[in-house]
């Protein structure tokens, strides 16, 4: 593919990101790709953001140049999630990056069904592509029950051609990257670039939500791979000793509902399920937290993950409480994050009393320190932000 670097401006490249999630979604992805794009603008880029709109949400206060915003079928539950929601954007997507006047260089978010329509449109406009692969979505489809063959074998031949067409392949874990290698047979051209957080909005200076007693908070997805039920079954066995303590769950996702019916039969008190909220307001939460909390299920390949909800926690000044083996496990094992356990009911509880009697805590300087050094969103943006320009010499 002959790569031509047509300027806008005085010699300033032109870098379309399609996504189909942006700020303010309270949603990783959606920071992530706001991250990216205020750094490709910090490095000389001019931006231009093809999104969607969530008539859900506050009016938003674009923190990048150009934000293109239009309309996309959400769930119930307002998330663009499944594959009627993923065409809807991917369709008219199609279409934008035609219109679009110049453009030099395109970056894709996940789901590979984005990823298969940048490819498409960046060999129509002679342009190459960055994508970031956050998550490895195959290895997710297979990891959920009830996902017909065709379809696990569709998502897996569209991640892995969408992956070695790219310019750059870029990743947030040495576990991805690795995944990303092994299924592309090292054609893919990858770049490691880590994962963070907003260490602006999730900070330990500021108020707390005022929450009563002590409480743990989930943030974030729930779903097959992150079994966040250990949790509930942990806590039901530690609110016997401390009749006041509550598990707050602010989240979406797949495995949320069923657990929620659980929590309901078997009569547990003292779990709250929240609608999504706003990055600040779950900075708030993990403030007065006695522990965030993560997990993975183990034996589904996704050991190789690193939530982000470890990261949203510690910039803040909060420990973590991790069930599961693997790169979260020995993340907040070596650096001192909180209490690193298998994925077992028993240990998880024994990691709550620890958190609520406050043994064995990291302080709130070390787990800021640590986040600053090893997870800012910032700079893992602005050394994506250089992969991505460098795809242009």
């Amino acid at each position: 593919m002959r790569r031509r670097r047509a300027r806008r401006g005085e010699g300033r490249p032109h870098v379309v990101v399609a996504t189909r999630v942006f700020t303010p979604e309270p949603v990783a992805a959606a920071f992530r790709e706001e991250a990216l794009a205020r750094a490709l603008e910090e490095a000389g880029a001019d931006v231009t953001v093809l999104t969607t709109r969530d008539p859900a949400a506050a009016p938003a206060v674009d923190r990048v140049r150009r934000v293109s915003r239009l309309p996309v079928k959400r769930d119930r539950k307002g998330q663009v999630r499944g594959y009627a929601s993923y065409l809807s954007f991917d369709l008219p997507l199609a279409l934008r990056l035609l219109l679009v006047r110049r453009v030099d260089a395109i970056v894709s978010e996940p789901p590979p069904t984005t990823g298969a329509v940048v490819m498409a449109l960046a060999a129509v406009r002679r342009v190459p592509y960055t994508f970031y692969a956050a998550d490895v979505w195959s290895d997710a489809t297979d990891s959920v029950g009830g996902v017909p063959g065709p379809v696990r074998r569709a998502v897996r031949l569209a991640e892995t051609l969408v992956w070695r067409g790219a310019a750059r392949v870029l990743t947030i874990s040495p576990g991805v990257d690795h995944r990303v290698e092994v299924l592309t047979a090292g054609r893919a051209r990858t770049a490691m670039i880590g994962n963070g957080i907003d260490t602006e909005t999730f900070c330990p200076d500021g108020p707390d939500a005022g929450e009563a007693g002590p409480y743990f908070v989930y943030a974030g997805t729930v779903s097959e791979w992150q079994g966040a039920s250990v949790f509930v079954e942990a806590f039901a066995a530690v609110r016997h000793e401390h009749p006041d303590a509550r598990l707050l769950f602010f989240s979406e996702g797949s495995g949320r509902e069923e657990l929620e019916t659980h929590v309901r039969r078997q009569g547990l008190t003292g779990i709250e399920f929240r609608d999504k909220v706003p990055p600040a307001e779950v900075a708030r939460h993990l403030r007065g937290a006695a522990a965030g909390l993560s997990s993975i299920t183990p034996g589904q390949g996704y050991e190789f993950a690193l939530p982000t909800k470890i990261y949203a926690a510690t910039a803040t000044g909060t420990p973590v409480i991790h069930a599961g083996e693997g790169a979260a496990h020995d993340r907040i094992a070596a650096g001192g994050l909180g209490w690193a356990c298998r994925y077992d009911a028993d240990e998880v509880a024994r990691a709550m009393r620890g958190a609520l009697r406050g043994e064995s805590r990291p302080t709130r300087e070390h787990l800021r320190a640590w986040t600053l050094e090893n997870a800012s969103l910032h700079g893992c943006a602005a050394h994506g932000a250089a992969e991505v320009l460098e795809t242009l010499r």
